[in-house]
């Protein structure tokens, strides 16, 4: 069974419909410690402000809940930075199972856009999940905040500077990209996770 945790601070709608379009039948949004215990996979999306969101996880007693869990995890977007270290967001220490930290990008510098919105390639691909993935492939991207590079980094992308696209420590993963709106590769990206 796949969980999706549910602590209104999630994508959750776009995260359900890519797993329908993968035939993936078995799922549940869930806010229960031993739902999530004893899932086969976990999903964490995250929209919004880092600080609310890990406000929301901990408020019901998840965040420890999360850091527990021995089968693999995926973190998307937000769910992804609160798996690092700190946020400048809120100024906000988070879970601290990525060995970096999250910074805002300075608009302006370069002709710099924020948010970073749209389409962008991921290179420097490693591990399973980008297994049928090439190099320079391209996701989709909506954020204003990036986690740096770092010894987890297992995809990078360019805006302004390099971030990690994607995370990976353990059976912990983030993706900076949201997989659910990355057309057939983000879909690929969801599929290796599940297949795990």
């Amino acid at each position: 069974m796949i969980a999706i945790v549910k602590y209104d601070a999630g994508n959750v709608l776009s995260v359900i419909n890519a797993l329908r379009r993968l035939g993936v039948t078995e799922w549940e949004l869930t806010s229960d410690p031993s739902r999530l215990m004893n899932a086969d996979k976990v999903l964490l999306p995250g929209v919004g402000d880092a600080s609310v969101a890990l406000g929301c996880l901990r408020s019901l007693g998840l965040d420890s809940v999360i850091l527990s869990l021995k089968r693999p995890v995926l973190g998307i977007c937000v769910g992804m930075q609160i798996f690092c270290r700190h946020s400048e967001e809120g100024d906000t220490d988070c879970l601290g199972v990525f060995d970096t930290d999250v910074c805002r990008f300075v608009p302006g510098e370069q002709g710099l856009k924020v948010p970073h919105m749209g389409w962008n390639q991921v290179e420097g691909l490693k591990s399973g999940l980008f297994d049928g993935i090439n190099e320079g492939a391209y996701m989709y991207y909506v954020h204003s905040y990036y986690a740096g590079i770092c010894q987890d980094t297992i995809a990078s992308t360019v805006h302004g500077v390099p971030f990690s696209a994607a995370l990976c420590r353990g059976n912990y993963f983030g993706t900076q990209f949201h997989p659910e709106k990355s057309g057939s590769d983000g879909a690929r990206v969801l599929k290796n996770f599940l297949e795990l």
